[in-house]
Order: structure tokens, then sequence, then C-alpha cells
């Protein structure tokens, strides 16, 4: 019973600690440490909590890595891990932690449009299930530029009780609490790099099943990228520093909390329940990172923010059911062929 209700919680705690960055970072980038410092810092951190897990568990199991999956490692830590938080930091900088959040769940509508346009996926537009996956993206387009150009009436929500005295701080004194058009489509950019991994990444497990090795390899090369590049951006010294709490707690939350712990509970779950099941989960970011924002942040809400969050989630889960119908329909026929061929064999 309760291991049949651990992946449930894991995913559970994937959201929290995804929110909670959202949180810690947009407070780090708000007393003035850099987008591109923070990425570089949590790269580096991540590489150092994640590369004892590969070296314990897939000492005996692990591949050969040749050539050709090193390469494949390399575009592997250039779009899910460089790309990805380099825009998704910048972008959150320039927006908040909610409207960041909304915009994440539209990587699933992004991954089914890379995916066909390489046609590596079938839209099936005369299927249920194609008609669903195709209105999906559309609602999932469609609530992104909702949230990006249309804020509207704020919504009156009775003010949070909670008084985080650091934070009120940092938000008086940061004049980046806007969000601007530039912020939500750097968002929506990272989700592009991140599907365009999650499609290498599927051709990559096939050839090489371990999970640890490849996360560690990956996070090593993004690390090396990204420091070059934040110094390339940020080549002061005094930038660099985690001298400020906040600026360090955000480093390690990044690196040990999200890229290391965060990372091996989805893969867990994956293993467990498959890729559909931890993608069901991602709305509840958005719920999480609102109400933390809300509390902690006093963040306010707008009608724009509101219905293209909604028509954002909608359209993921139209998306997800589409590819979900799509999968058992395949099965279903593999069963069929499987069992007709047993006929004839018999028959013979």
């Amino acid at each position: 019973m309760l291991g049949d209700f651990m992946p449930y919680l894991a995913m559970l705690l994937v959201q929290v600690c995804y929110a909670g960055m959202n949180i810690t970072s947009k407070l780090a980038m708000e007393s003035g440490m850099k987008p591109l410092v923070l990425d570089a810092y949590g790269q580096i951190f991540s590489s150092i909590v994640i590369t004892p897990f590969a070296f314990f568990f897939e000492r005996k199991t692990r591949p050969t890595i040749t050539m050709p999956i090193l390469f494949q490692l390399f575009l592997c830590s250039i779009t899910g891990a460089t790309a990805n938080q380099v825009f998704y930091f910048l972008g959150l900088k320039d927006s908040t932690a909610t409207i960041a959040s909304a915009l994440k769940n539209v990587l699933p509508a992004m991954t089914f449009v890379i995916a066909a346009l390489c046609k590596l996926e079938d839209v099936g537009i005369k299927t249920a299930a194609g008609k669903a996956k195709v209105i999906g993206t559309i609602a999932c387009v469609g609530g992104s530029m909702l949230v990006s150009f249309y804020h509207g009436h704020t919504i009156d929500i009775t003010e949070s009780s909670i008084h985080w005295i650091y934070a009120e701080n940092m938000a008086a004194s940061s004049s980046g609490n806007g969000t601007s058009l530039l912020g939500t489509f750097l968002v929506i950019v990272s989700c592009v790099a991140w599907a365009i991994w999650l499609i290498i990444q599927e051709r990559l497990e096939k050839k090489f099943p371990a999970p640890y090795t490849t996360t560690s390899v990956m996070c090593f090369m993004a690390s090396i990228e990204c420091t070059v590049i934040g110094f390339i951006s940020e080549h002061k010294i005094s930038e660099w520093s985690l001298r400020s709490d906040i600026k360090l707690v955000a480093a390690l939350y990044t690196g040990i909390v999200c890229n290391a712990l965060a990372s091996c509970l989805t893969i867990w779950s994956i293993k467990k329940k498959g890729p559909l099941f931890v993608s069901v989960f991602s709305p509840l970011l958005l719920v999480i990172a609102a109400i933390l924002s809300w509390a902690l942040l006093h963040e306010k809400f707008f009608v724009g923010t509101l219905v293209g969050s909604v028509m954002i989630v909608a359209g993921l889960y139209a998306v997800l059911w589409g590819k979900d119908a799509e999968t058992k329909q395949l099965k279903r026929t593999e069963e069929m062929e499987r069992q007709q061929a047993d006929d004839l064999e018999l028959a013979n």
C-alpha cells in the first residue's frame, strides 16, 4: 500500500522543489544576483552531488561511453541543461514565479510540435487522439499568448497574513517587479530547448540506459558551458560572490534540491509509473508557486494570468490524453497482431 503511494508523494515533492526554486531564485535575482551566475553555480553544485550516485549505483551496469554516445550527451547538456536553464532564469528575472510556472506547462505541446515537424510523431488528425493533441497544442499556445500580452484587472484576494520581511524588502528595493514580454518569451524558449532535449534523451536512453551517469555527465558538461557563458557576460569577480545569504541559498537550492534531488525523484517515478504519470503532475507547480508567491512575495493576480493559466493546463491535459489514447491503441494493435501470429502458427 505504501509502495503504491510513494510515486505520488515523490512527484508532489518534485513540484514543491521546483516551486521553491522559483521563489528563491527570484529573490536572489532581486537582491542583485545575475541569472547566468545563478545558473552556473546551480550546475556546478548539481554535478558534485549527482556524480557519487552514478558511481555507486551504476558502476557495474553502466554501458561503455562511445564517441556517438558522448556526442549525444553533449547535445543533451546544451539543450536540456544549459539552454533550458539559461533562458528560464533570464525569463524569470523579467517575469513572476507564477507566470513562469504557468508557461512551463506548454512543454508537452512544444514537444509534440517539434516531434511532428521532425516526423517522429504522427499527428493523426482524423482520430480523436490526434484532434485532442492538436486542440491541446492550440490551447497551450493561446494561453501562453494571453499570459504574455494581456493582464486585465487585478483579482481581489485577501492579502496574506504571512509577512516575510526579507522578501518584502527585496520586492521594495527591486525595480524589476513587473512582467515584460521578453521575460515570458524567454521562458517559452526554455521550454523549446527542454522539448528538444526530451526527444534526444529518449533516443539516448535506448542506447545508453544509465540515467544517473547520463545526468552526471550532462550536468558536468553544462557546468563548464554555463560557467564560460557566465564569465563572458559577467566577468567581474564581485558578481560571483556568494556572501549574501539568499544568493548562497538560491545556488545550493537550485543545484542540490532541483537539479539533483528532483531529477533523481523524477527518474525514479518514470521508472515506476512512466513519463505520462510524471507529466500529469506539472500543473501542480503552477498552483504551489501561485500560493507561495501570494503568501511570501505578495504577488498580485490578474484576470489574463488566471484565464491563460487555465487554458494552458486544459491544453496540457488534452495533449496528454491524446498521447495516452494513442499509446493504448498501439498496444492493442500489437497484441492483436501477436495473437494472429500465434493462431497462424498453431494452425500450421
